[in-house]
């Protein structure tokens, strides 16, 4: 098999492509921080070359002879967090990889981006076309990243896919643990009325977006959004965790507007001190934002068809969650 580079690949999207491209006998190379915790991926014999996407002489060490990229290294959001480092990752370490793999003649490259790049969706559901309307500094920096992916396919002809998961989940994820234990520990409070949509990818099928992506010569210079079948309100999506943990439903809703007030207030106060706020803007958002999307481009022209539905895809993450004891 040609060799393929995952940069990300120590992340829970990333490690889960890795696992996938290693099942199916791809050589595969990744590029890693320092501070990574690579273990796993040298007991299965990946390549590791260790070093930061913002170093631009590591990133043309790490395209040197491959085939396809899988460019998933990102910074997310983390509280506390100056906006240059979401620039630095998310928009300049784009930047060089891109720059490198035109020069090495990569013959592909996948690029994740986000739903996030569309914002706020006034009318649901949305696709592709979508306007883009970025609300925060990490939405705004990987909005960049992605622009400037499909400039190096208009412009300079890299072979660029660009893939835009909805919220991600699944065993391995860590992100949604706090609403999972909130909703088992029966202390979940619903910010508004519940009805604003949400829409998620599983695991599995957020991989194979990405393996069908790169292995169709159509999909070049096309952006396609991967999400799951369909897509419910956080009341419905409040009520399939709280059956599947075995808890009655959450029904404490309390006005968004007082705390999102206190929220900004929070937020800013520990900033300058440092610490690590209880309530910020942005988990505010999550309760006021729409993310509804449709789904057809990627099933029309990659073969696209999201297996695990949310009811089997919460029962599986509730369940890894409890085999490492954390719920």
């Amino acid at each position: 098999m040609p060799k393929v580079l995952v940069t990300g690949a120590t992340g829970f999207a990333g490690s889960h492509l890795t696992k996938r491209l290693l099942s199916e006998g791809w050589d595969v190379r990744v590029l890693a921080r320092p501070t990574s915790d690579t273990s796993r991926l040298e007991l299965v014999g990946v390549e590791i070359l260790t070093g930061d996407v913002t170093d631009e002489a590591v990133v043309r060490r790490a395209v040197k002879g491959i085939n396809t990229v899988y460019h998933l290294a990102a910074v997310f959001r983390l509280a506390g967090l100056p906006d240059d480092a979401y620039w630095a990752t998310n928009y300049h370490g784009t930047r060089n990889m891109l720059r490198a793999s035109l020069d090495a003649g990569v013959r592909r490259f996948i690029h994740c981006s986000t739903v996030g790049v569309h914002g706020h969706i006034e009318k649901p559901p949305a696709d592709e076309n979508a306007p883009y309307n970025p609300g925060d500094v990490y939405q705004r920096s990987k909005c960049e990243a992605e622009r400037e992916a499909l400039r190096y396919y208009e412009e300079h002809g890299l072979p660029v896919t660009v893939i835009r998961p909805a919220g991600i989940y699944g065993p391995g994820d860590l992100r949604w643990l706090k609403l999972f234990r909130s909703i088992a520990g029966r202390r979940f409070v619903m910010l508004g009325s519940g009805d604003t949509f949400i829409h998620l990818v599983y695991i599995s099928d957020l991989v194979d977006a990405f393996r069908l992506a790169a292995d169709n010569p159509n999909a070049v210079g096309k952006v396609y959004i991967a999400a799951g079948e369909r897509y419910v309100t956080l009341n419905e999506l409040a009520g399939i965790i709280a059956r599947v943990v075995g808890v009655p439903a959450p029904w404490l809703k309390v006005p968004v507007r007082p705390v999102r007030v206190l929220s900004g207030i929070c937020e800013d106060v520990c900033r300058a001190l440092r610490l690590e706020p209880p309530i910020f803007r942005r988990r505010v958002d999550f309760f006021v934002k729409n993310r509804a999307f449709d789904i057809t481009r990627a099933k029309a022209e990659l073969g696209y068809s999201p297996k695990v539905d949310m009811d089997e895809g919460v029962t599986r993450t509730a369940s890894w969650y409890r085999e490492q004891g954390l719920l």
